[in-house]
């Protein structure tokens, strides 16, 4: 019986499909051809049934579903460590947005972007969605590197180095989206920065494009509870309510940090399928507070994990925000069992991806779907003895174990090196960058 020829057949010792959820697999494989996965069997079978163009042996690693990252500001990684240890409003009024104004530039969103998709995909993160300006530009540098993003059409109503107001931010934004149409590996949503940044007026005009062209909405809220303190005293409301009122919500939308909700608010997120992005280590960082994540899931909301900006965490590391998502609800809830090791990874894989409309394509590791997969080595000094793959890859392993990386099936990491980025020329740009911002 002739082998049927495939692309890549990945070997490791253990396999953590995510669907279905709590399977770990030991001797098995995945084949990849044609940058989808055709099958996941035991490794003797494989070996049988096919011949591939290349063949990966890990039999120190666990293979899992590439993570995804619910919410970042990519090019934000010229800022890091720029604006530490102040709370959020300062953070914002007196240190990044001045920067921003100052240095914000297509070139900068290019470089800045580059940089962190090296960051991620280094971290095991084959796909983010992202919120910042000229998109265009942050395209240019994901296809360069190769990984998967969805990209935000930021609208607020000031005016920036991109945009005028608001209607020009929504124009630029879907001209881009248009230009990009059919990009296998870029698509876009709705990115109203957040409640206290974007009109009433505005906001209807953005639920009709999102309902129209059938886009999800990105936005920041409830963050901090002054955050909730200002739309009271503004509107009346506080601004999940406002949100509701105008018509945003619905399973399109994705609640950025939803730190401060109380359980009528859940209950109405739950009742409208929207998603939330934890930000557990940002949160941290600004003092915002403690999202109440074992509530939002009790609830049946997706909730996903993501890194926010470097500027704000100062790392774009899912492991990172992994173990913290685990530690915070279980301190806070004074459960130890709550958000085991299987729930956090399918946070940080199938729920990022059905949050962004992408779980029919990413987030598991089955048949039919994209081969964005993610390889981590268990067999050192930090993470041995490993009884427990997936406990090891939450509260034992970090990012620095990531081994190998693939998008579509196309390897973007091997053995912990980016395969298509020349770093030395993307480290030259970034010190170009902490010069002129160090100006």
């Amino acid at each position: 019986m002739s082998r049927q020829e495939i692309d890549l057949l990945i070997e490791p010792r253990w396999i953590i499909p995510v669907e279905p959820h709590g399977i770990t697999l030991e001797g098995h494989a995945v084949a990849v051809s044609g940058g989808a996965i055709a099958a996941v069997l035991p490794a003797e079978e494989a070996q049988q049934r096919y011949r591939p163009q290349q063949h990966a042996v890990l039999p120190r690693h666990v293979l899992m579903p590439g993570l995804v990252n619910l919410h970042t500001h990519a090019a934000m990684t010229l800022l890091r460590g720029i604006a530490d240890d102040l709370p959020l409003m300062d953070w914002l009024k007196t240190r990044i947005w001045p920067a921003e104004t100052k240095h914000v530039s297509a070139p900068f969103v290019h470089d800045g972007t580059l940089l962190a998709c090296a960051e991620m995909l280094k971290g095991g993160i084959t796909c983010f969605n992202d919120m910042y300006f000229f998109p265009e530009a942050a395209a240019e540098a994901v296809h360069s590197i190769g990984m998967r993003a969805m990209l935000g059409m930021v609208v607020i109503e000031f005016p920036t180095a991109y945009a005028t107001d608001a209607e020009d931010y929504i124009s630029k934004g879907l001209a881009a989206r248009d230009r990009l149409r059919g990009d296998p590996l870029v698509s876009f949503c709705m990115a109203p920065h957040a409640p206290y940044t974007v009109s009433d007026k505005t906001f209807d005009r953005i639920a009709t494009l999102a309902a129209q062209l059938d886009l999800p909405l990105h936005i920041h809220v409830h963050e901090t509870a002054a955050e909730v303190g200002e739309s009271l005293a503004q509107h009346g409301v506080r601004p999940l309510e406002r949100l509701h009122r105008l018509g945003l919500l619905g399973p399109g939308l994705i609640a950025v940090h939803a730190v401060h909700l109380d359980d009528g608010e859940i209950g109405l997120l739950a009742a409208h399928g929207c998603s939330v992005a934890h930000c557990p280590t940002s949160n941290m960082k600004l003092a915002s507070g403690i999202a109440p994540a074992h509530r939002l899931l009790a609830k049946g909301l997706r909730v996903g994990l993501g890194t926010d900006g470097a500027a704000s965490n100062n790392r774009l590391d899912l492991f990172q925000e992994m173990r913290h998502a685990a530690l915070l609800a279980k301190v806070a809830t004074g459960n130890a069992a709550v958000l085991d090791a299987h729930t956090i990874l399918r946070m940080a894989t199938l729920d990022g991806a059905a949050a962004l409309g992408m779980d029919a394509k990413i987030g598991s590791i089955k048949p039919g779907k994209a081969a964005d997969l993610t390889a981590v080595r268990l067999d050192g000094i930090e993470t041995s003895p490993c009884f427990n793959p997936p406990s090891h890859l939450i509260y034992a392993a970090g990012r620095e174990q990531v081994s190998h990386v693939w998008v579509d099936g196309r390897p973007r990491v091997i053995d912990g090196v980016l395969q298509d980025c020349d770093t030395v020329r993307l480290l030259d740009s970034v010190n170009l960058w902490q010069n002129r911002l160090s100006s």
